[in-house]
């Protein structure tokens, strides 16, 4: 604050957000998407051990600089703290494609909510498509409370077993079905990656 003015100061971030390449015909390597996804799953880690959850994990909310590979995690401007009394229940933000089941129907969230976004994430870029498409916010909210996405093997068929595995397993319906903590899904992510 100076002069009665407030200022945020930022880093200047290299790069380009992942909403560049999250259509079939853009596509990065499954072996930088890997490592991507190794880079956020440590950074929810760090968010979630200070008791932060981020709620809105998306392409568009991820920089990658293609030069260092090196990524970060921006928009913490709807991040809750876990610990927070202010935390409420009955409020839904974020972007609802990226949702986990929880967190679409307006409950209490943890980092379990993030790494479900963040296994979506994954599943458009390397995909090109997003799990659950709907017209309207109601049938969204079904499809990823009720219906399994389909594998990403499916569509596309040279994708290793080992990262249609991590995705299904951090978009599961109920939280305690999923990776237990970033660092958990880092680790399985980097033992897919090394098996490349």
């Amino acid at each position: 604050e100076e002069q009665d003015l407030a200022y945020i100061a930022m880093d200047y971030l290299k790069g380009k957000d992942l909403s560049h390449h999250k259509q079939a015909d853009s596509l990065l390597p499954v072996s930088v998407v890997l490592d991507i996804g190794i880079q956020v799953a440590t950074a929810l880690e760090f968010a979630h051990k200070h008791d932060v959850v981020h709620r809105d994990i998306k392409p568009a909310n991820i920089i990658y600089d293609k030069s260092t590979g090196s990524v970060k995690v921006t928009d913490f401007g709807i991040a809750c703290v876990t610990g927070s009394s202010k935390t409420k229940t009955g409020t839904m933000l974020g972007s609802p494609s990226y949702m986990s089941p929880e967190q679409i129907g307006g409950n209490k969230v943890d980092g379990g909510a993030d790494l479900y976004s963040l296994g979506t994430t994954l599943y458009q870029l390397t995909t090109g498509q997003l799990p659950f498409v709907a017209d309207t916010f109601a049938e969204l909210a079904h499809k990823i409370c009720n219906e399994k996405q389909d594998d990403a093997m499916k569509i596309r068929s040279d994708l290793p077993a080992c990262l249609n595995r991590i995705i299904n397993k951090a978009m599961r319906k109920q939280r305690e079905d999923r990776y237990k903590t970033g660092a958990q899904m880092a680790k399985a992510l980097r033992m897919c990656r090394e098996s490349l």
